[in-house]
């Protein structure tokens, strides 16, 4: 996808052209140019798909949730059940995400299917929102999570105090 252009002149009355493409100049100075398209390669292989699904479902959220499962589901076949369920309404999610991915080849992912289905003004607004809000939150509850789990043993018989783990939390945040 290069395209190289060299022009040369052998006397200020007439030139010569050489070029990649077919065209003409009359210029008397040497000129080089180089145009070249840098694009992201377009691969995503089975392993890369599986880490990425695998990295979002999990998530903290998994740690968190099977006992509510457990005590609201009754047994462990029912759990089961659940999670199974579960399981297969992400997977349905991940195939219509993998589907727009293929039909919009733009990149920016939410922001350009957004952008593509209702106009730039709502795909802002989501960015905006995302930026914002959503994805800070979703690293303060990965974080307390995080917390929780690690001073767990250090409180075995009583939780441990929500102020070391917000403040356990917030170094987890910090850089």
């Amino acid at each position: 996808m290069a395209a190289v252009s060299v022009t040369y002149a052998k006397s200020p009355a007439r030139s010569s052209t050489m070029s990649s493409s077919s065209s003409s100049s009359s210029s008397s100075r040497c000129s080089v140019r180089i145009v070249e398209e840098i694009r992201l390669r377009q691969h995503l292989s089975l392993g890369n798909g599986i880490g990425i699904i695998v990295g979002i479902i999990i998530g903290s959220g998994i740690f968190i949730s099977p006992k509510g499962v457990m005590l609201e589901a009754g047994s462990v076949g029912s759990s089961l059940i659940v999670w199974a369920v579960s399981g297969v309404i992400c997977l349905l999610g991940a195939m219509c995400y993998a589907e727009l991915g293929t039909a919009v080849l733009k990149s920016g992912a939410d922001y350009a299917y957004i952008s593509e289905a209702y106009g730039n003004f709502p795909a802002f607004l989501y960015l905006w929102v995302a930026v914002v809000i959503i994805l800070p939150t979703g690293n303060a509850i990965s974080a307390l999570t995080f917390a929780n789990y690690v001073l767990q043993p250090i409180f075995p018989e009583c939780g441990p105090p929500s102020a070391l783990v917000s403040l356990t939390a917030a170094l987890c945040i910090s850089e």
